[in-house]
């Protein structure tokens, strides 16, 4: 049996080459000594995953390593935060050392790949949970924040939306997906992608930006609130944004609208892990640039209105009057 501290020797701790400048000293003291360039400021944040609420007990483990760690980093991406380091609590209900090992690829590759160094943190012996904070850098007046959106800005959201959703429902057989569309939306479900290029391209540019975490329509609920503004979101549009059309496409005539089960995956189903953001229409020659800059596809979705409220049009133009509600751990059932 590993004891906690071979566990962290052998499977999280770095050399201290692979951390940048930032990390001063990273782990096997007592805190972790970070530092920033002149002209920056941190952007923190930290997510925890608990079994049975944020992934199923039989999970790939190196899957929920990446994941783990890429739900803490799309918030950065939100901000326009360059990735800095982590810091990783860890409760295990046993020292599983193959276990342990896919997971800490997983989280270590993801790590590797945006220079984001684990600098510390914690394990214990409990219930399967993983909580991480993540640092990230950002120049003083360049965050990317929720409050930031006005009267006549565009409404755009990064990559597809609805398939990690569509995946999960799938995954608890409430319905059936052909093998190719499953794998692909149980990879967007497990395998999200953080969009830390687009965040930074989009400084300077974005008038507020959020990460569709819990579901689009909410997490843009977040932006009206926080920027005193309404909006119109047209679901005309929302049709690009599924990435698996196949769940849909060719089971209707040509032009058919969106069924409702699909069109609600899309706007509040939650897990993408992408971006809704805002910009001036000044600004949508510049919202492409840095869209092909990041190498993923923007699409403009709405416009915000002074009007308080959120207004969304169904796939023939009228309101759309269904209740689409994001995802709230503490919600009411």
């Amino acid at each position: 049996m590993i004891g906690e501290f071979a566990l962290i020797r052998r499977f999280f701790t770095r050399p201290q080459h692979a951390t940048g400048p930032e990390v001063a000293m990273g782990i096997g003291d007592d805190c972790a000594l970070l530092q920033l360039a002149p002209g920056m400021q941190w952007a923190v944040s930290t997510d925890m995953l608990v079994e049975g609420l944020h992934f199923f007990a039989d999970i790939n483990p190196h899957a929920l390593g990446h994941k783990a760690l890429a739900v803490n980093l799309s918030d950065l991406a939100a901000c326009g935060a360059r990735p800095v380091g982590f810091t990783l609590a860890l409760a295990l209900p046993a020292a599983d050392e193959a276990w342990l090992g896919a997971f800490s690829r997983g989280l270590l590759a993801l790590a590797d790949a945006h220079a984001c160094a684990l600098v510390g943190g914690d394990t214990t012996r409990g219930p399967l949970n993983i909580c991480i904070t993540v640092f990230g850098e950002v120049p003083v007046g360049a965050a990317l924040l929720r409050s930031g959106a006005r009267p006549g800005d565009d409404i755009y959201v990064s990559g597809t939306l609805g398939d990690a959703h569509l995946g999960l429902q799938a995954l608890q057989g409430h319905l059936q997906l052909p093998d190719a569309v499953l794998a692909h939306c149980r990879a967007r479900l497990e395998r999200p992608t953080p969009r830390i290029a687009l965040g930074i391209a989009l400084r300077g540019i974005a008038s507020a930006a959020a990460d569709v975490s819990d579901g689009l329509l909410g997490d843009l609920g977040h932006i009206l609130e926080r920027s005193n503004v309404g909006a119109t979101v047209d679901t005309r549009l929302a049709t690009e944004l599924l990435g698996c059309r196949s769940v849909w496409a060719g089971r209707a005539s040509a032009g058919a609208p969106m069924p409702e089960s699909v069109l609600q995956s899309v706007l509040s189903g939650g897990d993408d892990y992408e971006l809704v953001f805002t910009a001036n229409p000044s600004e949508r020659t510049a919202v492409q640039g840095a869209a092909h800059q990041a190498w993923v596809p923007v699409t403009r979705i709405g416009q915000i209105e002074a009007a308080p409220g959120l207004r969304v049009l169904g796939q023939d133009g009228a309101p759309l009057h269904s209740r689409f509600a994001s995802f709230d751990h503490f919600a009411s059932t």
